[in-house]
């Protein structure tokens, strides 16, 4: 067993017109899977860019929004999260503070599916 923190908030991220947002990588797999712990500080973000790979972005505390191509902030809590495929453009950020895992790998895919699960619709 090694017990470890994940909430370093090693790096701090400055591209795409981020602020008071930080990054720990955690974890790499095979096939370039990566895990990182993101801490977005209050009234902070990451700005509008395209995922590198397929993304799933899990907000552990806190509460803020997320944004896909259109640009919409949609709230998310703690316990929520989103699927970005590799290319599509996002944002995130919070009012009041958030930590999120963020897995990205060439292919993830959800296992649970169901009505708890909002797709947002085009337009």
């Amino acid at each position: 067993m090694n017990i470890f923190r994940f909430d370093r908030a090693e790096t701090v991220i400055e591209r795409f017109g981020s602020s008071g947002a930080r990054a720990t990588r955690l974890a790499a797999g095979d096939r370039q899977v990566h895990l990182t712990c993101l801490t977005i500080q209050p009234g902070g973000s990451i700005g509008r860019h395209p995922a590198p790979a397929t993304q799933l972005f899990m907000v552990v505390s806190g509460e803020g929004w997320v944004a896909g191509p259109s640009g919409e902030h949609v709230p998310i809590t703690a316990g929520l999260g989103v699927r970005w495929e590799s290319g599509e453009v996002h944002a995130s950020g919070t009012a009041t503070g958030l930590t999120v895992l963020a897995l990205e790998g060439a292919s993830l895919e959800l296992l649970e599916s169901g009505p708890h699960v909002r797709r947002p619709q085009p337009g």
